[in-house]
């Protein structure tokens, strides 16, 4: 009896600790394009969204290669948005209320299945860390995730048309000094009137627009004694 008890809380902490979360779908306006769940097989229905493979595991370090899309490569399909639309990522599970909420995009230089946004091309629209202290408290970005399972960002009105790399990240800061990073990305044809692009000040790269000694990254939420906070990364452009 006493083993079993031992057993079925063991299994119960396994679960909860691996049970994190991703992005498994979006919606602009009112269609809803599928993404992929954990260890979706690669024959998987065809979706915008670049496959992701390791379930709903972290990366652990700020500079893996896996960081660019979480192992994500290439998709089969891209969704239509015009600039100043909405669009929302929507996840089936998260687990964690401490951390930012980082939205990006990245311009193709051609067709999506030539893009491997791996140059320093990437810019934030979109993004919300801690609003109100203390840094162990729920006022987060990623607590509004956990409570919605959906993420809304507008695409600038004045971005310019094209095909675009959007990419949705979680940093989950619950375990002190033990960053957790989630991103997933998809593809987006983008179209409108607008003409702008990021300034150079707004892009960076990624794995590279921070370190593991970033003040943003290394964070201990339970006895820093901090009163704000500052995502990773360039500063939000809104076109």
């Amino acid at each position: 009896m006493f083993i079993s008890k031992v057993l079925s809380i063991t299994a119960l902490l396994v679960g909860q600790s691996s049970a994190h979360g991703a992005v498994t779908s979006y919606q602009i306006g009112n269609t809803v394009f599928p993404g992929y769940q954990g260890y979706s097989p690669s024959s998987s229905p065809k979706s915008i969204q670049r496959q992701w493979t390791d379930g709903y595991n972290p990366i652990t370090s700020v500079t893996s290669e896996k960081m660019l899309c979480n192992g994500g490569t290439s998709a089969a399909l891209a969704a239509d948005i015009v600039a100043g639309e909405t669009i929302t990522a929507k996840w089936s599970q998260w687990t964690h209320s401490q951390g930012p909420v980082m939205v990006w995009m990245y311009k193709c230089a051609g067709e999506h299945s030539s893009c491997d946004g791996k140059s320093k091309g990437w810019f934030k629209i979109d993004q919300l860390g801690m609003t109100a202290a203390p840094l162990s408290g729920t006022a987060w970005g990623n607590d509004i995730v956990l409570k919605k399972l959906a993420w809304t960002s507008t695409i600038p009105k004045s971005l310019a048309p094209g095909n675009y790399l959007i990419r949705h990240e979680l940093l989950a800061l619950h375990q002190a000094n033990s960053p957790q990073f989630y991103p997933e990305c998809a593809q987006l044809k983008v179209s409108g009137s607008g003409t702008a692009t990021p300034a150079a000040s707004f892009l960076t790269s990624i794995p590279g627009y921070a370190t593991a000694s970033d003040p943003g990254v290394m964070v201990d939420t339970y006895m820093s004694k901090a009163t704000t906070y500052t995502p990773p990364g360039p500063a939000v452009w809104t076109g």
